[in-house]
């Protein structure tokens, strides 16, 4: 898996050119920067990245979609670990897993799926904002729909297990659904939002970076002027993207 997401990343890093964009804007800031940044003041900038924007992800705001967002990030996190940990750690048929693993391989499992349904069904863009049905696909959805599928089969594949049907086909489908939900979410990096995830902390740090230094990405100064919208803003939430 962690092969095919180097593989998925790097061909779509050949194909979008993000890298590129990423050196060839760094290098543009780094000529109109008005302020050359000490090691201490880069290293304040790049922590306040990670525990803000990346950690909490508070460029969303305070608001449901940061909060479902936060939901399915870290559910996902501690789905991941504890697999990892159980599958590599006690291979051994004498060993014990301690119940903390199964019991944050469950908790994470739990939070994901609540995260991205929320996600899905009530806070998408095109669904919230545009008017367009929940059930509608498009490429970009594989990444979220698969992340909820691992998940849900997981959860689905463990019930059974616990049931202790002997051997009915139950929990082996679910096992068959749980591996290619697994295959699909790894396997499809290219077509999907996957590599996103490791795009969006470099473009927060470079972001803020520019930020501190002056460069502000080649755009104008804040106005120092109060901002006046008027009444009409405070009629309804805004949601017209």
């Amino acid at each position: 898996m962690i092969a095919l997401i180097v593989l998925g990343t790097v061909m779509d890093i050949v194909h979008k050119k993000n890298v590129k964009y990423f050196f060839d804007n760094a290098k543009k800031a780094k000529k109109n920067a008005t302020k050359s940044l000490s090691a201490g003041e880069r290293i304040k900038v790049l922590s306040k990245t990670v525990v803000s924007d990346i950690a909490t992800t508070s460029e969303l705001g305070a608001g449901k979609r940061r909060l479902a967002h936060v939901m399915g990030m870290y559910g996902t996190i501690l789905f991941w670990v504890a697999t990892v940990a159980m599958v590599f750690m006690y291979t051994s048929p004498n060993s014990t897993t301690p119940n903390i693993w199964p019991i944050l391989w469950h908790g994470g499992a739990i939070l994901t799926v609540l995260g991205g349904c929320w996600f899905w069904f009530f806070l998408r863009v095109d669904v919230y904002s545009e008017a367009q049905p929940w059930y509608r696909i498009i490429k970009a959805d594989l990444f979220v729909l698969a992340l909820i599928a691992t998940s849900l089969f997981g959860l689905i594949w463990s019930y059974l297990q616990n049931l202790d049907l002997g051997n009915r086909w139950d929990d082996k489908v679910f096992l068959v659904f749980y591996i290619v939900a697994n295959l699909i979410l790894f396997g499809g990096v290219y077509w999907s939002k996957f590599a996103h995830m490791f795009y969006k902390p470099g473009a927060a740090i470079q972001k803020n970076l520019a930020e501190a230094d002056g460069s502000r990405d080649n755009l104008p100064p804040e106005a120092d002027g109060p901002e006046q919208f008027g009444l009409g803003i405070k009629r309804e939430e805004p949601k017209h993207y």
